[in-house]
This record gives C-alpha cells, structure tokens and sequence, in this order.
C-alpha cells in the first residue's frame, strides 16, 4: 500500500428552491476546485477555463476565489460573484456580477 493519500473528490445532490444540482469538489495538498453541475451546464471555481470551453459551446459560469478565501465547496459559489462566462451562458441570462446562486438559478430555469 502506498503512503500517498489519495485526494478527495466528492459529488452529492444539494437542493435549492429552483431544483438540484449535483456539488462537485476536489481536493488534494496544495489544491482544490469545485462547481455545480446541472443538466444545461456549469457554475464553477477558477479551475475551469472558459475559453476552452467557449470552443466547445458549454454553457459555463466562473467564480474566481483568491488565496485568502478559496472556493473549496460547492456551496462556496452560491455567494462567489461571477467574473467570466461563455458566449453560450451569456445568451441564457447569465452576467459577470451576479452570484453563483443566481447563475445557478438561471442554469435550472433553462427549457
């Protein structure tokens, strides 16, 4: 058996007022990201690249924490702002300012 720990990764079901989602996180020494993945796409930490994923025509919303106070739980982007999002996020009503929660929100309202 090897005496490197593995890292943590955890998904799980949270429940909000406008549907669930699934919370995503994963951690190792020195690192971590998380988001909250719906079926339309995705709220996530800093970690996601939204020009890659632009390329692809993802539906993708980010919140960037620093390193005083890190995005490490999903539930952690409910109050994180939005600060970048693709073209495809952009057309279904999701702004850089609005929080996670409200991206969220919008990503779930989605027909």
């Amino acid at each position: 058996m090897s005496d490197n720990p593995l890292p943590t990764v955890e998904d799980r079901v949270i429940e909000t007022a406008w549907g669930r989602c699934i919370g995503h996180r994963a951690q190792w020494e020195g690192g971590q990201y998380c988001a909250l993945l719906t079926n339309r796409g995705i709220v996530g930490c800093g970690a996601y690249d939204v020009a890659t994923l632009e390329r692809f025509g993802q539906i993708v919303a980010v919140a960037r924490g620093t390193p005083e106070h890190p995005l490490v739980y999903p539930e952690d982007l409910f109050d994180a702002r939005i600060a970048a999002a693709t073209r495809h996020a952009r057309d279904a009503g999701i702004r850089e300012g609005m929080t996670g929660s409200e991206a969220l929100r919008v990503l779930l309202e989605l027909r």
